[in-house]
């Protein structure tokens, strides 16, 4: 969860979602390895990818951290401009308050 509120407050991601965990079985130092994991799916435009990369990599516990990206096809226009809006710099990144009237869901107040 740390990795995720971390991007997402330098406005790296819009959203992060973690679930997990997942059962791992991989290669490493040429040895089998298992381990308990966490996927974390990050919502932003390509643009912000290398940022998040590396921010991603400076900060992870595993020396080769997989890093993925994944294309979006298709999306509705306000949900992609969300997106976009969200992961730009701001004057005050303070985080806003949750929307008044009570559903607690994010978005823009179009």
């Amino acid at each position: 969860m740390e990795l995720a509120r971390a991007a997402d407050e330098a406005r790296l991601a819009a959203c992060g979602q973690v679930a997990g965990p997942v059962a791992s079985t991989y290669w490493w130092n040429d040895e089998l390895e298992r381990a308990e994991e966490w996927f974390v799916f990050f919502k932003l435009p390509a643009d912000r990818y290398e940022a998040l990369a590396e921010f991603l990599a400076e900060r992870h516990s595993y020396d080769e951290p997989e890093i993925l990206a994944t294309p979006f096809a298709y999306g509705s226009p306000s949900f992609l401009g969300w997106i976009t809006d969200e992961t730009r710099p701001r004057d005050s990144d303070v985080p806003r308050p949750r929307d008044p009237e009570g559903s607690g869901a994010p978005g823009p107040a179009r």
